[in-house]
């Protein structure tokens, strides 16, 4: 065995022994709900949060989630599964948005999310499903402002359908991210320049976008610092 092949192992060793996958459970009790309800619910056959926003709620911005207690995260992966689908009240712009918000800052003030648009994915029009899944930063960089100014950078295809569970993995390294749908081994949407910048951390939240049921479990983080 050379030298820099014993090398690279100590480090595959060092690095597994440091970077601890922590399974978290999702309840109303283990999340803060910021403008959304939240409860228990048993969902397509697995233990879920459901979280929706409230009819009364008639000011909505893009901090609707319910955020995970007692998590301090910088660099890692994070994976769960979920589902997003349109409330029966919904308009027709509703595309089930639903997604995980990382970094999230205390009171909800600043936040890198990547969530996804689940009626997109099997669209007959091509230029929705190009929109299937998405990353907005706040505060500064809805995702109109990133797509005028950006188009095509910011989201991306991945094939899914509304109501049904979707698996997603986030990876995070300082000011870069990666979104892997559905176990796929290449990443759906890379993310080089989080707007937020590499030294932000924060908690991990659960989100979702106007008119949207969505549900989470098998919440699982992996940190690496």
């Amino acid at each position: 065995m050379t030298i820099k092949l014993s090398m690279a192992l100590l480090l595959t060793v060092a690095f597994s022994l440091g970077s601890k996958a922590q399974n978290v459970p999702l309840g109303p009790d283990q999340t803060v709900p910021y403008q959304v309800i939240t409860e228990s619910a048993n969902y397509k056959g697995k233990k879920a949060l459901a979280v929706q926003i409230p009819e009364s709620l008639t000011v909505i911005n893009d901090k609707t989630l319910a955020v995970v207690k007692n998590i301090n995260f910088h660099n890692g992966i994070i994976e769960a599964t979920i589902s997003g689908q349109p409330q029966k009240t919904a308009g027709e712009t509703a595309r089930g948005f639903v997604g995980i918000a990382f970094r999230v800052a205390d009171n909800d003030s600043k936040m890198e999310v990547f969530y996804l648009r689940p009626t997109n994915g099997r669209a007959d029009d091509q230029v929705r499903r190009n929109h299937s899944t998405q990353y907005i930063s706040i505060p500064g960089y809805p995702w109109e402002k990133l797509r005028k100014e950006n188009p095509e950078k910011y989201e991306a295809y991945a094939d899914m359908v509304p109501a049904e569970w979707i698996r997603v993995k986030i990876e995070v390294k300082d000011d870069k991210a990666k979104l892997y749908v559905n176990g796929a081994s290449q990443p759906t949407l890379i993310v080089n320049d989080l707007k937020q910048g590499k030294d932000l951390r924060g908690s991990i939240g659960l989100w979702i976008g106007p008119g949207t049921l969505g549900h989470f479990t098998d919440l699982k983080i992996t940190k690496y610092d």
